[in-house]
C-alpha cells in the first residue's frame, strides 16, 4: 500500500459560500449532510484520480454524498464519453444544487456522459449497475459501527470486480473526539475505526495524505475482491 503526502495546492480555495450551506445543512441533519466543509480541489483530485488513471475508455461512475458538488466538479471533465456517473445525495436541498450544477457543466455541453442525480440514502438506490469506480463523500465517523459496515458492504456489492473505493477521512479526529466528547461517543468512533480498519487490511492500495485540505485529511484508496466473497452474493441473491 502506498502513502503519499500531496505537494501542489497548499493553499485552499475559497470556499465561504459552500461553507456557510455546509453547516447550516450540518446542524439541521448530520445523517443527510456529507460533511461540515465542502471538500478541497487538492482532496477531491485525490479522490477521483482512479477516473483519470482508466484513460480514455467509458468507465461507470458512482458519487455518494456528493454535497454542493465539489468533488462533482472535478470528477464531470474526468469522464470519457460514453461514460456514466450516478450522484447520489440524500440531502434534499443538496440534490437541488447538484442537478443545477450537471445541467449546466460546461464539459456537459453535447453530453459525452450520462449523468443523473438520485436524491436518496445509499442503502436505498435501487440499482444493477456495477461500477468501476466509487468515490464517497460520506462521515464515516457520523455514523453507527453498524451503518458503517452496512455502507462499506454496500460499496463492495457495488464495484466491478477489482473496481477502486475511494473515500476521506479527517486527520485527528478519534484524539479529538477521545479528548471532548462523552465516553459513549468516544467508543462509538473507536468502534467504527475497528470496522474501517478490518476494510483497510483487505483491500487498502494507498493513502494520501492531503494538507491542503481544511481541515486537512487521508484520502484512501481500496481495491474490491476480484471474485465477490459469499457474504456479497448472499446479499445480490437476496435483492434479486
Amino acid at each position: 500500500m502506498n502513502d503519499r503526502i500531496t505537494s501542489d495546492d497548499r493553499v485552499p480555495a475559497s470556499r465561504h459560500g459552500e461553507g456557510w450551506m455546509f453547516l447550516a445543512e450540518a446542524a439541521r441533519d448530520l445523517r443527510t449532510t456529507g460533511a461540515v466543509a465542502p471538500s478541497g480541489k487538492a482532496l477531491a483530485r485525490a479522490l477521483t484520480d482512479p477516473v483519470r488513471a482508466q484513460g480514455p475508455r467509458p468507465l461507470s461512475v458512482l458519487e455518494v454524498g456528493a454535497g454542493t458538488g465539489a468533488i462533482t466538479r472535478v470528477l464531470i471533465p474526468q469522464l470519457s464519453r460514453g461514460s456514466r456517473l450516478d450522484i447520489v445525495e440524500a440531502n434534499p436541498r443538496f440534490a437541488t444544487r447538484l442537478r443545477s450544477l450537471v445541467a449546466a457543466h460546461p464539459a456537459l455541453a453535447d453530453r459525452p456522459a450520462q449523468v443523473t442525480v438520485h436524491q436518496t440514502l445509499l442503502e436505498n438506490l435501487a440499482t444493477d449497475e456495477r461500477y468501476d469506480v466509487i468515490v464517497s463523500g460520506l462521515p464515516l465517523t457520523n455514523f453507527t459501527p453498524a451503518q458503517v459496515e452496512q455502507i462499506m458492504s454496500r460499496y463492495m456489492e457495488l464495484l466491478h470486480p477489482g473496481g477502486t473505493l475511494t473515500y476521506f477521512a479527517y486527520l485527528g479526529t478519534r484524539r479529538a473526539r477521545a479528548l471532548t466528547a462523552s465516553r459513549t461517543e468516544a467508543r462509538r468512533h473507536a468502534a467504527v475505526d475497528e470496522v474501517m480498519t478490518g476494510y483497510q487490511r483487505r483491500y487498502a492500495i494507498g493513502r494520501w495524505t492531503v494538507w491542503a485540505n481544511v481541515p486537512p485529511a487521508y484520502a484512501w484508496h481500496l481495491q474490491g475482491p476480484l471474485v465477490p466473497t459469499q457474504q456479497q452474493r448472499s446479499i445480490q441473491a437476496a435483492r434479486r
